[in-house]
């Protein structure tokens, strides 16, 4: 799978002629709000073997060649590079696919092997109708050995929207959390339709999260979380009626989202969550937090103060690191989950946190903002099509910023209003894998389903094998 950048003047039927693939593969994968239109600066999936590697400070072309497996020389020749002593940083080459040409007396098995892949890997790339039959001096397509993480996928769409994507993208996900239980003063939940999503899910082996928080679109519920934490006896309640809840409907676990907690509650948070570890393992299920983004553990804010990654990491079993929303709808336009800005994150987590308790949180919506933006105003909420059509609509140039890797375009509506979008595309989404492979983290959690972005699903099965759990 390779992604291309669109340049002036390409069409769709020129790409599929270029790749020698039928314009349709093309179309299927990235669903195209308007396939006749391309735009220049738009990223575009390529069913074609072989991968995308963009070029790291320090890297050279024999490093990139032996992290691969194939040649200086393939590498060189592919990308047409006049100088292979000469790589930047943010430079993106393509990798071509090893080829192993089958020696008499091979089978799939043994070659599987001598690369560390399945068969069914090598039958799947090569298209193999009959996997006992191959026959010597037949070059075959070797995909390459893709990691295994969990993936978690949050939904606040209807009980019957939610249902219908997980039944669509079940394969791709270990974890389902419905969105969300409110938790009351009082240690009670307040209850939400969620029987169609968990019934897919337990049809299609997804492993159903409980999803506990403390705040609203409108209510930040600092003062709640404070009534609630401090109590003992309610700490107690509520966690009664979570297992109630776990029990009658199947969830094999919880994730706990109390967001905009009081700082002085911040032990008090950690006790809550010991005590769910205490009742909640003994029936053998998990518990999972899901903490706002930080770099350090001094940094104030009433977002921050009171997530103790340490803490957290030591006590339950996962944690979700919400790395987004720096792009929030009520600040000014930029990107929402900037690169950067993620790294510094993970990078805090990773001094208090094993990696394999890490999921790396990832949008998967995009912001329209009015501009220039003046306080008070909102940014509108769409799926990253919405934001290709849009951009379509107006005929404008896709840019990509290469910092937070994250594109973006301009436009002036029919009232002469201009706007700003920032959106998500199949290179943000492969600078986002990159960071999850680069540090071996446990998986990624996706904020939200619901907002259509095929070309993602379509790079995360490329890139990594999706473990299932049972229990």
């Amino acid at each position: 799978m390779i992604i291309h950048v669109v340049r002036k003047g390409e069409s769709l039927w020129a790409l599929a002629n270029r790749y020698n693939i039928h314009v349709d593969a093309i179309q299927q994968i990235n669903q195209l709000p308007n396939p006749n239109h391309l735009l220049i600066g738009q990223s575009i999936l390529i069913p074609v073997p072989g991968s995308m590697h963009t070029v790291k400070q320090g890297e050279t072309l024999s490093m990139i060649a032996q992290r691969y497996g194939v040649s200086v020389d393939a590498i060189t020749l592919t990308n047409e590079l006049p100088n292979p002593d000469v790589l930047y940083p943010g430079m993106r080459l393509y990798i071509p696919p090893i080829i192993h040409v089958i020696q008499p007396g091979e089978t799939l098995w043994q070659i599987a092997k001598l690369y560390g892949i399945s068969t069914q890997m090598i039958i799947d790339a090569n298209q193999i109708q009959n996997p006992n039959i191959i026959y010597a001096g037949v070059q075959l397509i070797i995909p390459r050995a893709k990691p295994t993480i969990e993936v978690n996928a949050y939904t606040y769409q209807s009980d019957e929207a939610g249902a219908k994507s997980i039944n669509t993208l079940s394969p791709l996900f270990t974890y389902v959390s419905p969105f969300a239980y409110m938790v009351k003063e009082d240690g009670t939940l307040e209850p939400f339709d969620d029987d169609l999503m968990l019934a897919a899910a337990k049809d299609y082996s997804v492993v159903p999260m409980m999803s506990i928080t403390n705040f609203t679109s409108t209510e930040a519920g600092s003062n709640l979380a404070h009534i609630v934490l401090a109590s003992p006896d309610l700490r107690e309640k509520l966690i009664t009626n979570i297992l109630q809840v776990m029990d009658e409907k199947g969830y094999k676990g919880i994730n706990v989202d109390f967001e905009n907690v009081l700082p002085e509650d911040r032990e008090h948070y950690n006790a809550f969550l010991q005590l769910a570890v205490d009742r909640l393992h003994p029936k053998d299920y998990f518990v999972s937090t899901a903490v706002a983004p930080k770099t350090s553990s001094a940094q104030q804010g009433l977002l921050y103060e009171a997530h103790d990654y340490e803490g957290h990491g030591k006590i339950v079993d996962f944690v979700v690191l919400m790395t987004y929303e720096w792009g929030w709808r009520g600040g000014p336009p930029t990107a929402i989950s900037p690169i950067n800005q993620m790294r510094n994150v993970v990078e805090y987590a990773l001094s208090v946190i094993p990696a394999d308790k890490l999921f790396l949180g990832f949008q998967i919506y995009a912001r329209d903002w009015k501009v220039p933006h003046t306080k008070g105003q909102e940014a509108e909420t769409i799926s990253a099509q919405e934001a290709i059509r849009r951009a379509n609509q107006y005929s404008v140039t896709i840019q990509y910023d290469t910092t937070a890797q994250s594109p973006f375009f301009r436009y002036v509506d029919e009232q002469g209003q201009q706007h700003e979008v920032w959106f998500e595309d199949a290179r943000s989404a492969q600078a986002k894998f990159d960071l999850v492979k680069e540090y071996n983290l446990q998986g990624i959690s996706y904020w939200v389903l619901g907002y259509p972005f095929p070309q993602n699903w379509v790079l995360l099965d490329d890139h990594f094998l999706i473990r299932k759990l049972t229990y």
